[in-house]
């Protein structure tokens, strides 16, 4: 069974490290946060899970690790297009999508792209 309330505190934090992959977060970016989770059924839980983080100011790669690991666990999601999206936004907030912020996009859509090809192959026993 899939753990929601750990999948959405995985957005949250990814929020995070996107928003603060330039070195710190903008009021810009949180406008486009606030606007986009203000209609989605998880929106309050998400910005939670990122005021979290914002106020532990914990170590950006570390956060980035566990919710690759985490979304590897969980498995595909229809949810994860939303996070995309919500990422993209928040990435364009403030002065487009930097080098750094282009980079956590990439990697995160590689790392779950590369992970559900194999649960893929494992589950049809290739």
């Amino acid at each position: 069974m899939k753990d929601t309330d750990k999948l959405i505190e995985a957005f949250g934090e990814l929020l995070y490290v996107v928003a603060m992959a330039d070195g710190n977060i903008q009021k810009e970016e949180l406008a486009a946060i606030e606007s986009k989770l203000a209609h989605h059924k998880w929106g309050e839980d998400i910005k939670w899970s990122f005021d979290y983080e914002v106020k532990k100011n914990r170590s950006v790669e570390d956060l980035y690790k566990k919710v690759i690991t985490y979304c590897e666990m969980h498995g595909p999601d229809p949810e994860y297009q939303f996070l995309m999206e919500l990422v993209e936004d928040i990435a364009q907030a403030s002065d487009g999508v930097d080098t750094q912020e282009q980079a956590v996009m990439d990697n995160f859509v590689l790392d779950l792209t590369t992970q559900f090809k194999k649960d893929i192959d494992r589950i049809n026993g290739v």
